[in-house]
């Protein structure tokens, strides 16, 4: 008996180590190299010289695992000062990948280079990757895909075939130069000229019938589409002409499946459907045009792509079928969309929460001297801009936020953001004109490791209500609840969903009302919180948190790579 239990344990001992040792080996470390550089891109019947990443645009296409690593070298090639960001990516304990340009890194000036190092940590499903960088985002983008675990399924039937969806804006211009312009006069910025699926504006533009983006598919199978809102200032309508959508996943997390015609998706989300081809063997459009939640100007054209079946037959009609679209303004479509979402199962929201935040968000204008100066080209005279909590958000210029910090360099920053407004006022009401100008500042906000916490974003109708797609870095969070008008912190949380709330890292404000969202502060340093519409981030439309370290070296943040840029 002894000499056999040996040997049993000494089996099961075996079994094990190889258990151990089989994980390590399943995850992959990804090399890729990213060399940014201006490369000739005809759109609309003109060419022009676009940045691009290894002279694609959009860009690579990066596919890995949970639990995988990437290793980025990144080259700037371009004349422009560049960062790149992981959207979505948790990133623990390494801000110094996060590439949130002044804020968590200085850039990569041209002719230089940094590796971006992370790992993918119980994570799967769709994120993207872009430029962080003033307005280069407008054509360095790619989509960002994570496979579960082997041996690990979706939570849904497996589809046949997978398809990124990367919708985008562009300028028959410079888009650098199109900031430029709004920077100096204070104005919004020119409007796109067309909105673009995978890089090709398609059929009802001029000059791009030839390059339309076209998905063929077989009669009665079932693909997963994963679509990415890679535009830089526009919530986005979405469908696919005679077919239904099953909505399984937003933001790399998965939801209850849910059956919809069209789905609403803001800058900076991801959506992920199933959509069976059980229609006849035709052609069907699949569009995306604005959804235009403020009293603002707005690109009203409409992108396309081709979904064609594959036939027996030798013609099939040679007009596609177009979607039914919701109309611009349709809030109440919107909303039923994302009303909608909830987590696949029962998820762990945090009850007890020591941090409350309550944060406006909202356009404001800035009054001139001179209202007749070229640099004044708002409003009746004014500068646009943009705050929270009425605080216009300042990127540093001599160090990042994140190098400062650890290096204990002061002047750069100060922690008193306030979390409440300075001024309480009725936000989505008739707002004095003393209320409009906010005040310039690069504040942080302290927050002690595994804190938990609830921000209330709520907008305003300073200028104009309007639905702000608010991102945050480095963590994902729970939506436990929204609602029109103005958050009531009395009666308004009775009403939260604390059992299955989705989700997200991006979320949009209802216009003219509020969002609630949670999440634990388990990731240290200095994150940022901002609006994706890049337009609002320009005028200050952001913040950051400056989560400390909690004990022990899984609790603290990495030191610095050697190669991490300098201002």
């Amino acid at each position: 008996m002894g000499p056999h239990s040996l040997n049993v344990k000494s089996f099961f001992g075996i079994l094990l180590i190889f258990a151990f040792l089989t994980c390590f080996a399943i995850a992959e470390i990804h090399y890729h190299g990213f060399v940014i550089e201006s490369k000739p891109v005809k759109r609309l019947c003109r060419t022009h010289e676009t940045v691009t990443v290894n002279g694609k645009f959009p860009g690579p296409t990066l596919e890995v695992r949970d639990g995988d690593s990437l290793v980025i070298k990144a080259i700037n090639k371009a004349k422009y000062n560049v960062s790149l960001h992981w959207h979505g990516i948790r990133l623990l304990r390494n801000p110094w990948a996060d590439g949130a340009e002044h804020v968590t890194q200085c850039p990569i000036r041209p002719g230089m280079s940094y590796t971006y190092r992370f790992t993918i940590h119980n994570q799967e499903g769709t994120l993207w990757w872009h430029a962080h960088s003033k307005w280069l985002r407008a054509t360095v983008y790619g989509a960002l895909i994570i496979y579960p675990k082997l041996g690990s399924p979706y939570p849904f039937p497996m589809p046949r075939r997978e398809i990124p969806i990367l919708l985008g804006e562009w300028w028959d211009r410079n888009p650098m130069d199109v900031l430029r312009l709004a920077t100096f006069t204070g104005a919004p910025p020119n409007l796109s000229d067309a909105y673009t699926i995978n890089g090709q504006p398609g059929d009802l533009y001029r000059c791009s019938n030839k390059e339309t983006v076209k998905f063929q598919v077989k009669s009665g199978e079932t693909i997963l589409l994963r679509v990415i809102n890679s535009a830089m200032n526009q919530d986005l309508f979405f469908g696919v002409a005679n077919h239904k959508m099953t909505v399984v996943a937003v933001d790399a997390s998965y939801t209850k499946p849910f059956t919809t015609n069209v789905i609403m998706i803001g800058p900076g989300q991801t959506t992920n459907v199933l959509l069976t081809a059980d229609q006849p063997p035709a052609r069907y459009y699949m569009a995306a045009h604005a959804y235009n939640s403020g009293n603002a100007a707005f690109d009203n054209t409409t992108t396309t792509a081709i979904l064609k079946y594959k036939s027996t037959k030798r013609r099939q009609s040679s007009k596609p079928i177009f979607p039914q679209l919701p109309g611009f303004n349709d809030t109440v479509t919107a909303i039923a969309f994302t009303s909608q979402l909830r987590s696949h199962s029962k998820v762990d929201v945090p009850v007890h929460i020591d941090e409350r935040l309550f944060i406006t968000v909202g356009l404001g204008l800035i009054n001139c001297p001179n209202p007749n100066s070229p640099r004044c080209q708002g409003p009746n005279g004014t500068r646009f801009a943009a705050s929270m909590n009425n605080v216009s958000f300042i990127f540093p210029r001599r160090n990042s936020l994140m190098q400062a910090y650890y290096q204990g360099q002061p002047g750069v920053f100060t922690t008193d953001f306030p979390p409440v407004p300075p001024i309480q006022f009725n936000y989505t009401g008739n707002v004095s004109r003393s209320l409009w100008q906010p005040a310039p500042g690069t504040k942080l906000y302290k927050l002690k490791f595994g804190s938990k916490v609830q921000i209330v974003f709520q907008d305003t109708s300073i200028v104009t209500v309007e639905d702000h797609p608010m991102h945050t870095h480095g963590y994902q969070f729970y939506v436990v609840g929204s609602g029109f008008g103005n958050f009531n912190p009395r009666s308004d949380p009775a009403k939260f969903n604390l059992v299955d709330p989705p989700e997200r890292n991006t979320i949009g404000t209802p216009p003219g009302g509020w969002v609630a969202i949670r999440f634990v502060a388990d990731n240290p340093g200095i994150w940022m919180i901002h609006c994706h519409v890049d337009a609002h981030l320009t005028w200050g439309l952001a913040m950051a948190f400056l989560v400390e370290n909690g004990v022990g070296e899984l609790q603290t943040v990495q030191p610095p790579p050697l190669d991490l840029p300098r201002c």
